[in-house]
């Protein structure tokens, strides 16, 4: 089940980013991002009173919720939407992939989790991976005081979303599934970004183009109902550490799905970098075998 879930989160979240160009342009991204997760949660609440699935949660629950919703489904995608206005995406990339470092500091500070050398090993070879596979965008962004924003807000959402991880963990370990606290949790974004909107004074247009409303749906129901019920389910049973090494994964999914429809060339570097994230992604997951000494026998 592990595998099933973890190829899910990938292959929808390496292929959202096809959505999310395609919302770009008429419409301002904090009202995408409120639809987004608008429909989520209607779509989720209704799932689950349906299923009566929806689980009871005390105040405090519902206080962590509210944490969470902040987290992962709003102030997070409005740091690194915005950070994508001062630098290229192969920077945020890389950027993005730091949550596997972040998950790991973050499970230590929270619940004084250790990771596995080869947990370790494995994000650090993955990492590098990323940044030789974005290497020529890295290096062409000027580090000008409006680069240095840019990598601000990028770095920001990256902690913001590390931080929803280790709620969600805390959730599991209440016995609060994913569902439920997704669903109150998006509740709880909605109403925050909802008030962004309201403060920066963005108007509420809505685009009738086919291609918008297909990203929509396909952003709000696979990309979050499915995507991040998946992920964070991913968390609760293998850990955030292992988890989060989805994040070097999405890219290198991208540019695969790039190269069969947009017609992105491979060089030499970039092919380098995504065997590097492959092989990563092999020390992570791999079983290895163990080998006991005489003594212990």
């Amino acid at each position: 089940m592990n595998a099933g879930l973890y190829v899910m989160t990938v292959i929808i979240w390496g292929t959202t980013w096809i959505a999310i160009k395609l919302q770009l342009g008429e419409v301002a991204v904090q009202a995408s991002i409120l639809y987004r997760f608008s429909l989520a949660a209607v779509v989720l609440f209704a799932v689950l009173l349906l299923l009566r699935r929806l689980q009871p949660m005390t105040a405090r629950d519902h206080g962590f919720c509210l944490l969470q919703g902040a987290c992962l489904f709003s102030l997070n995608f409005f740091c690194i939407y915005n950070a994508t206005s001062y630098i290229s995406s192969g920077l945020m990339s890389v950027i993005f992939s730091m949550a596997t470092v972040m998950n790991v500091v973050n499970s230590r500070l929270w619940f004084g989790l250790n990771p596995s050398i080869k947990t370790l090993a494995g994000a650090t070879i993955g990492l590098t991976g990323i940044a030789t596979l974005f290497w020529p965008e890295v290096t062409g962004d000027g580090f000008d005081q409006h680069a240095l924003l840019g990598i601000g807000l990028g770095a920001m959402g990256t902690y913001l979303f590390s931080s929803g991880n280790m709620i969600s963990v805390r959730h599991q370990r209440r016995g609060l599934r994913p569902p439920t606290t997704n669903a109150w949790s998006m509740f709880y974004g909605v109403g925050l970004m909802a008030l962004i909107i309201a403060v920066q004074g963005v108007p509420l247009t809505v685009s009738s183009e086919p291609a918008y409303i297909g990203a929509l749906l396909y952003l709000a129901i696979p990309g979050t109902v499915i995507g991040f019920t998946a992920y964070l389910m991913l968390v609760g049973r293998i850990g955030a550490d292992r988890a989060a090494y989805a994040t070097v994964m999405f890219p290198a999914v991208a540019l695969t799905v790039s190269t069969l429809y947009e017609g992105y060339q491979w060089t030499p570097l970039a092919a380098l970098g995504f065997a590097l994230v492959v092989m990563g992604n092999v020390i992570i997951f791999a079983r290895w075998p163990t080998w006991r000494t005489a003594a212990s026998r």
